[in-house]
C-alpha cells in the first residue's frame, strides 16, 4: 500500500511539470515579429516569428552607416533635380521657389508695367465673347431641379414647442392687432434699444409721434445736426469793471471778463491793485484774455491778500508751469477761495515734478474743494481727489453741526419761553 501510494505522487508531479511545460523562442528585431501560440491539453508551446524590414532587398540596419553626402556628390545636375521634385523639404526658412517643385521655363518679357497689364486683361476681356445659352431665358421658368429643404427633425419642433411663451389670448390678440408705433412704444417701455434707433426711443420716450419714414423697414439715417447761433462777444466794459472794483461796488459779485482778447497789461494791472481792497467780489474769470506770467504774478499777489473771493478762472491763457505754482501756493494764504481752474495753458504737460509740487501744496490748502488742473501723473491726480474729497467732507460735517446747533439752540429758547 506505501509503494502504490508512492507511485502516485510521483505520477502526479510528473503530470504537473508536464503541464506547465512551455517552449519560448524568441527573436528581437527592428521591425517586425509573429507570435504563434499552440496549445493542446496538456502542454502549450509560444513560437515567436520574425520577419525583418527591408529595402532594396537589404536590412534597413546596413543603410546607418552609408554617407549621404558622397551620394550626393555622385549624382548629376539632372538627378539632383529630379530628386529635389520627389522631395519637398519642411522647412520654413527655405524661399518658396526652392521648396515649389514647378519651374517657369519662359524667358523674362522685361519689368512688369502695370498699366499695360490692365489694359491688356480689360481689352482681354473685352474681346472675350460671352457663352452662349443653350436655352433663351424666360421668366418665371424653373431650370433643373427644384431645392426642397429636408425634413426636420421631430425632436427639434418638439423643442421649439416647449420653447414657445403662451402668453394667453388678450395679449396675443393685442400684439397682432398693435400697429407699428405701438409697438416702437412698447420697445422703448422695456428697454430694447437695438430694435430701433435715436429718434424712434427719444420721440416714444417724449410723447411727440414716430417720424415719418423710420419704420421697420426704412433707412436708418444719422439724426441730423442742430446748429445753435453763435454766442455773443462779450460786451463788458472793462475801464466800468475795473473803476466798479476800486469803488468797492457791492452790486458787483460776479466779474466776467472772457475771451476779451485787448485788454492791455496796464488794466489787468490795475484790476490785480484793486483786489485786495474789495469786499464784496466773489467770483472773477479771466479765461482767454492773455494772461502772462507778468500779470499772472501780480494776479498771485493779489489773491494772498483777498478777503472775499471765492471762484478763480485762468483758464486758456499763456501763464507757464512755475508760474501755475505761484498761483497754487497763494491760495495757501487767501482761505476764501473754494475753486481755482488753470488747465489749457501755454504748457500741455506740466510735468513730474510740477504736478507733484502742487499735489503737496493742495494738500497743505484746507479751504479748497475743486481744482480744474489737468494732471498727467496717476499719483497726483489720485492724492489731490483724496484731500479735496476730505475737505468736502469735512465742511459739511460742519455745516451739519451748526444746524444741529442752531436747532437745539432754538429748542431750548422756546422751552424756556414757556417756563
Amino acid at each position: 500500500m506505501a509503494d502504490t501510494a508512492k507511485d502516485k505522487d510521483v505520477i502526479e508531479e510528473e503530470v504537473e511539470e508536464e503541464s506547465t511545460t512551455t517552449t519560448t523562442t524568441t527573436k528581437k528585431t527592428s521591425q517586425w515579429h509573429k507570435t504563434r501560440t499552440t496549445k493542446t491539453s496538456a502542454t502549450t508551446k509560444t513560437t515567436t516569428l520574425t520577419t525583418p524590414a527591408k529595402l532594396y532587398g537589404k536590412d534597413l540596419s546596413e543603410y546607418d552607416d552609408v554617407d549621404v553626402e558622397s551620394l550626393l556628390a555622385q549624382l548629376s545636375p539632372e538627378e539632383i533635380t529630379i530628386l529635389a521634385k520627389e522631395v519637398d523639404p519642411d522647412d520654413n526658412f527655405l524661399p518658396p521657389d526652392q521648396r515649389n517643385s514647378y519651374e517657369c521655363t519662359k524667358e523674362a518679357t522685361g519689368p512688369l508695367n502695370r498699366k499695360q497689364l490692365i489694359e491688356h486683361i480689360n481689352k482681354q476681356a473685352i474681346e472675350t465673347p460671352d457663352q452662349p445659352e443653350f436655352e433663351p431665358f424666360v421668366q418665371g421658368t424653373v431650370r433643373g431641379k427644384k431645392w426642397v429643404p429636408p425634413p426636420r427633425d421631430a425632436r427639434e419642433i418638439e423643442a421649439e414647442e416647449q420653447i414657445a411663451i403662451d402668453m394667453g389670448e388678450e395679449y396675443e390678440h393685442a400684439l397682432n392687432d398693435a400697429t407699428q408705433e405701438e409697438i416702437i412704444d412698447l420697445a422703448a417701455i422695456l428697454g430694447f434699444h437695438s430694435m430701433m434707433n435715436q429718434d424712434q426711443y427719444h420721440a416714444s420716450l417724449l410723447n411727440k409721434g414716430q417720424p415719418v419714414g423710420l419704420g421697420w423697414d426704412g433707412i436708418t439715417k444719422s439724426t441730423q445736426q442742430k446748429l445753435f447761433p453763435m454766442d455773443p462777444p462779450n460786451s463788458t466794459d472793462v475801464e466800468e469793471s475795473i473803476k466798479r472794483v476800486k469803488d468797492d461796488d457791492s452790486k458787483l459779485i460776479d466779474l466776467n471778463l472772457n475771451n476779451i482778447k485787448n485788454i492791455s497789461d496796464e488794466k489787468l494791472e490795475q484790476l490785480f491793485a484793486a483786489l485786495p481792497q474789495n469786499e464784496h467780489l466773489e467770483v472773477l474769470s479771466l479765461t482767454n484774455v492773455g494772461l502772462t506770467d507778468k500779470t499772472a504774478l501780480l494776479l498771485a499777489e493779489a489773491i494772498e491778500k483777498s478777503k472775499t473771493l471765492r471762484v478763480l478762472n485762468v483758464e486758456t491763457n499763456f501763464i507757464s508751469p512755475p508760474v501755475i505754482v505761484k498761483l497754487v501756493q497763494a491760495l495757501l494764504k487767501c482761505h476764501t477761495i473754494e475753486e481755482f481752474r488753470a488747465s489749457n495753458q501755454r504748457s500741455a504737460v506740466l510735468g513730474n515734478k510740477i504736478e507733484m509740487e502742487i499735489t503737496d501744496l493742495v494738500e497743505k490748502n484746507s479751504s479748497l474743494l475743486r481744482l480744474g488742473l489737468h494732471l498727467e501723473f496717476n499719483d497726483a491726480r489720485h492724492r489731490v481727489a483724496a484731500h479735496l474729497q476730505r475737505n468736502i467732507d469735512r465742511i459739511r460735517k460742519d455745516l451739519e453741526l451748526r444746524l444741529q446747533f442752531r436747532f437745539f439752540n432754538n429748542l431750548h429758547r422756546k422751552s424756556t419761553r414757556i417756563q
